[in-house]
């Protein structure tokens, strides 16, 4: 690092704003991460809720994306989240880029305990944000499988070496802070007829504690470089259930295949495609036959939480989150055994005749 004289006296205060480019400047200089003349890029990024993120790029050709967790998310709704979270995301990093396929996680570079930042290499330029692709219909099964594939070779490595994960994270705070109370217990209370539905499920997720689990798994979180996948955003990364990974992911899909009726078969393929990918990598562990049971619950509450939680889906307008919401109401007292059954029925019911002639639809649908 550059050798910045009197670094402290020339710190930001801890109120530093990182969308400040003036105030970044200064506090990378300060700290010794970028010389006093170095010319520095700075590009503040959209999309994410829960944080600051900016990249930076400096004159050797390095680049980085730092991120500043923010104590109260970017939602309409009050939703707050301790901003300590960003350094379980760096945890999470540094034992992805082991764990994980080579390319498939971005380098750790640092982290600021006392700001609460967190600093890695930016995926190389150019690239793709993955749910960018599919909204505009741009859907490869490679993808998909790889998708699949990638979540497959997390949960198994948190398995084999579960003695090491179950330790390191154990801590389930920050997910049921952004995820546990957020999607299920605000739409529990949101939508009365899938409390029991819900409340049951929060039980069961809590008491299930088998392997790593992201914890946020899902194509805003992919970048395509190259045609390969490269998983950002690990700060919900716990040791749990993986059945909420799958259903968090599988609802992202089929929430896609509502939205877009002309593509809707290709996406219910894609959901099953993302399933077998999934289980063949994932292979034998002494869980694998209970996992899609929950799977298939943990999809149906997150597809009801995505219309009725506290992050609605930005695209869906307000018919088709009615539309979504029943659909699900009329599915949780009998839920399909397999994920691909799943697929299939609720797909049906979101044809117009289907719904138009009254697929059941419970009165109390919140």
């Amino acid at each position: 690092m550059p050798d910045v004289p009197s670094a402290e006296a020339e710190l930001p205060p801890d109120g530093l704003d990182i969308e400040d480019p003036a105030a970044l400047r200064a506090y990378l200089c300060a700290t010794g991460r970028i010389g006093r003349d170095e010319q520095i890029v700075m590009h503040v990024l959209a999309g994410g809720v829960s944080n600051r993120t900016v990249r930076v790029e400096r004159n050797s050709g390095e680049a980085w994306v730092i991120k500043q967790a923010l104590p109260k998310l970017r939602v309409a709704v009050d939703w707050f989240s301790s901003p300590e979270r960003i350094h379980r995301e760096a945890e999470g990093l540094r034992w992805l880029a082991r764990a994980a396929p080579p390319g498939s996680v971005p380098g750790f570079i640092f982290e600021d305990f006392d700001r609460h930042l967190l600093a890695m290499e930016a995926v190389p330029l150019p690239h793709e944000n993955w749910k960018t692709l599919l909204l505009g219909g741009r859907l490869d099964l490679e993808h998909v499988s790889e998708f699949g594939r990638l979540l497959g070779t997390i949960h198994r490595a948190g398995w084999d070496e579960r003695a090491l994960t179950r330790t390191a994270f154990q801590d389930a705070s920050f997910f049921e802070s952004l995820r546990i109370e957020p999607y299920y217990t605000y739409t529990a209370a949101q939508v009365p007829a899938a409390a029991s539905f819900l409340t049951d499920l929060i039980a069961e997720t809590r008491e299930v504690r088998l392997t790593l689990v992201h914890g946020d798994y899902s194509p805003k979180n992919i970048l395509v470089h190259r045609g390969r996948l490269v998983l950002l955003d690990h700060e919900v990364i716990h040791f749990g259930d993986p059945a909420f990974d799958l259903g968090f992911s599988l609802a992202h899909l089929l929430s896609k295949a509502h939205h877009l009726p002309p593509l809707r078969s290709r996406f219910a393929q894609a959901a099953r495609c993302y399933w077998r990918a999934y289980r063949e990598t994932l292979g034998a562990v002494p869980w694998a036959d209970e996992l899609e049971g929950r799977s298939v619950r943990h999809t149906l509450a997150c597809l009801l939480a995505r219309v009725r939680g506290r992050s609605p889906l930005e695209y869906l307008d307000a018919g088709e989150r009615a539309r979504q919401c029943d659909a699900v109401l009329g599915l949780i007292s009998d839920a399909p055994g397999s994920v691909a059954a799943l697929t299939g029925t609720f797909v049906e019911r979101l044809q117009p005749d289907v719904y138009d002639r009254g697929a059941p639809r419970p009165r109390n649908s919140g």
